[in-house]
């Protein structure tokens, strides 16, 4: 399972910012302090970090200096727009300088890149007899290819990132179709629906009474 660090002052945009990541299904930990947020570096292995610059303690510039940036990724987050402070973030080692107010998704899709970039995504799920290779956008099961749309296979591969979770029909929404997706949840039923048929997995794709579903993991 992929980890982040949120180091964030500002307790609405941390706040924000712990909601985004977690409809990506990241898990995370959270500092307000940029002295903390060392000893938290120090004492944890997270794949990727969100710093922000402006921060008590010591600044997020000053954070990044004494960390390793090859072995830890960092997406500076920050309200300063001056091109100098992007380009002295970036000398520093950051991955990324996003600037603050930002979209959720243009972050989550930021995130993703700079994952990638460092082979920390997971690109190959196994469930059960099933194979999904992100990458390739290939399905198998039984070493059958398995024909699925791209929402199909979009909405699959987060049930995947997220088993065991129930997950409502609004977050899937939100996150597979967008936030500015205006179809009705139904859509989420249809697309389930065939992905329980040609997956063969009725029995595990479960549905949650008023609330929306759940992918059991195997055993």
């Amino acid at each position: 399972m992929i980890k982040l660090l949120i180091v964030e002052d500002d307790e609405n945009i941390r706040k924000m910012l712990e909601v985004t990541v977690s409809i990506a299904g990241y898990e995370f930990d959270t500092c307000d302090d940029g002295s903390k947020a060392e000893k938290m570096i120090k004492e944890n292995a997270y794949d990727l970090v969100l710093l922000d610059v402006m921060l008590p303690g010591c600044s997020g510039f000053e954070v990044i200096e004494k960390m390793d940036t090859e072995k830890t990724p960092v997406i500076l987050i920050t309200a300063l727009q001056d091109v100098t402070d992007k380009v002295k973030g970036l000398k520093l080692g950051a991955e990324d300088y996003v600037v603050k107010p930002f979209e959720p998704m243009e972050l989550l899709a930021r995130i993703e890149v700079v994952l990638r970039r460092r082979n920390k995504n997971r690109n190959v799920f196994k469930y059960g007899d099933i194979t999904v290779d992100v990458e390739r956008h290939i399905v198998k099961k039984h070493e059958r290819n398995i024909i699925l749309t791209p929402k199909e296979f979009e909405l699959f591969v987060y049930f995947l990132k997220n088993t065991d979770i129930a997950l409502t029909r609004e977050r899937i929404l939100s996150t597979v179709w967008g936030y500015d997706f205006t179809g009705e949840t139904r859509t989420v039923d249809a697309h389930v629906q065939q992905i329980r048929k040609k997956l063969e997995i009725q029995n595990s794709l479960i549905t949650v009474p008023k609330l929306g579903y759940r992918l059991e993991s195997m055993e």
